[in-house]
């Protein structure tokens, strides 16, 4: 029998004990999490890897943990279920990627030996999923994986017969529960790569694009007839660049990639109309302290799991001026503590934006999975997006200012604490671009001032000093 699990409701203004978020034009369903998943202990992960899957009129997220992966029914994306898990081999992983074909899970992690490569049989939803093969023996370890028409790519392939690791490796998913081994990049440039790794790829037509690492992003196209690599074209030079760490195409002329390491670096759009000649047109960020983690593009709409910030959306149709049109902020923690380690690499892992219903799912790595509803694209209403806050971390009894709003608007201001108690609402006709509030006299810590201007509302963090 399936097992209803309770979860966080993101409820509307007003309304006692309800988490709330910092958001724009996204609208919370609801917030799944296991409270006895244990944290590993490096970055303080307890969720990692999603993904989604979608058979006989039902939707369900994939969302891998330390200790495995679960099969979340989110068909009503109000109430999740719980409809089935997978252990891994070992537990305790910071790594583990999920990736669909046909009714089957491909599930892979790149931690410590003892470790394995998953295929489960999703047929069975919503009662169970069923695992059909737990290889050692094909290849023990991956980094991540990519799924293009009926071949499967991997990622840093390790163990198995793969007695020197494959920088990356692409399988024949003919037959979908015994891939077979094809090739790998190493198989045609031995030394092309100094670091041995492709950390990530999006794939399409068999045409790779690779990110390296800090060796930079490489263009390679599988050839299905010889069995071979080629290389395209590489860009190993670009502007704000670090650890390449993942990519996707907008078009057929225009990939966002993102750098992991160091922190804080702005994501890049690069023109691939020529293949021949890779040109950086452009680069944007949510926020110049905070890193982008992983891209997911439906047409032109580039959804960014971006670590502290959450989940970031963005028009990416001109490449020369990508424009956030929503957001919403899974990781509501302090973001100057908090109980987790290494603190810029908290926050949104991943996300599953292709769900027929439009719905979103978002794994938040100390805070589970969110599934999301984008309310409108914002386009051609950004007044309040722009707005800010001064001063901000504050102090109780001061004034703050709310500036760069639309004069006029008779704005109405809200001030939450996280567990969504409404301190202070008010409001304030708007002039020249500026509204003042004071604080009120509350305790020190992080809350939301949520600001609806009656055809559209976001919130924003306040931190009290």
């Amino acid at each position: 029998m399936r097992t209803l699990i309770k979860c966080l409701l993101f409820l509307t203004a007003g309304v006692a004990n309800a988490q709330t978020y910092q958001s724009l034009n996204m609208n919370l369903q609801s917030n799944w999490y296991d409270s006895t998943v244990i944290a590993e202990p490096a970055y303080g992960i307890k969720y990692n890897g999603i993904w989604g899957y979608e058979a006989n009129g039902r939707e369900y997220a994939l969302v891998g943990s330390t200790a495995g992966v679960y099969f979340i029914d989110i068909t009503n994306p109000q109430s999740p279920v719980k409809s089935d898990f997978v252990a891994g081999r070992r537990g305790a992983c910071i790594w583990r990627e999920i990736k669909t074909y046909s009714h089957y899970a491909y599930l892979i992690s790149d931690d410590q030996s003892p470790n394995s490569f998953q295929i489960v049989d999703l047929q069975y939803l919503p009662d169970s999923v069923h695992i059909v093969a737990d290889y050692s023996s094909l290849f023990e370890r991956g980094h991540t994986l990519y799924i293009d028409g009926n071949k499967l790519y991997v990622g840093l392939v390790r163990g198995g017969q793969f007695t020197q690791n494959a920088s990356m490796a692409v399988f024949s998913l003919n037959n979908p529960e015994v891939p077979t081994y094809l090739r790998s990049i190493n198989d045609d440039y031995p030394t092309l790569l100094p670091g041995n790794q492709v950390h990530d790829m999006f794939v399409r037509n068999d045409t790779v694009y690779a990110s390296c690492g800090y060796d930079g992003l490489y263009i390679f196209k599988y050839d299905s007839i010889g069995n071979h690599f080629q290389i395209i074209n590489s860009l190993t030079s670009y502007p704000s660049q670090g650890y390449n760490h993942s990519s996707a195409l907008a078009d057929n002329s225009t990939l966002i990639f993102m750098d992991e390491v160091p922190s804080g670096l702005p994501i890049k759009v690069l023109d691939v109309s020529d293949l021949q000649n890779l040109t950086v047109t452009s680069t944007f960020s949510s926020n110049p302290i905070v890193t982008p983690h992983n891209p997911f593009i439906v047409g032109n709409t580039c959804y960014v799991a971006y670590y502290l910030d959450g989940l970031q959306v963005y028009d990416v149709s001109d490449p020369y001026n990508a424009t956030r049109v929503a957001y919403f902020d899974t990781h509501n923690q302090e973001p100057l503590g908090g109980p987790y380690p290494s603190l810029a690499y908290q926050g949104a892992w991943g996300a599953y934006p292709f769900f027929s219903s439009g719905n979103i799912a978002v794994s938040d790595m100390q805070n589970g999975l969110f599934v999301l509803n984008q309310t409108a694209s914002g386009l051609n209403n950004l007044n309040l997006d722009n707005a800010s806050i001064f001063p901000n971390p504050s102090s109780a009894n001061q004034i703050i200012t709310i500036s760069n709003l639309k004069n006029d608007d008779n704005l109405l201001v809200e001030l939450y604490d996280l567990q969504g108690s409404v301190l202070f609402s008010k409001r304030h006709l708007v002039a020249n671009g500026v509204v003042g509030i004071e604080v009120p006299e509350i305790a020190r810590g992080l809350y939301m001032l949520k600001l609806n201007s009656g055809s559209r509302q976001i919130s924003k963090k306040l931190i009290i000093r």
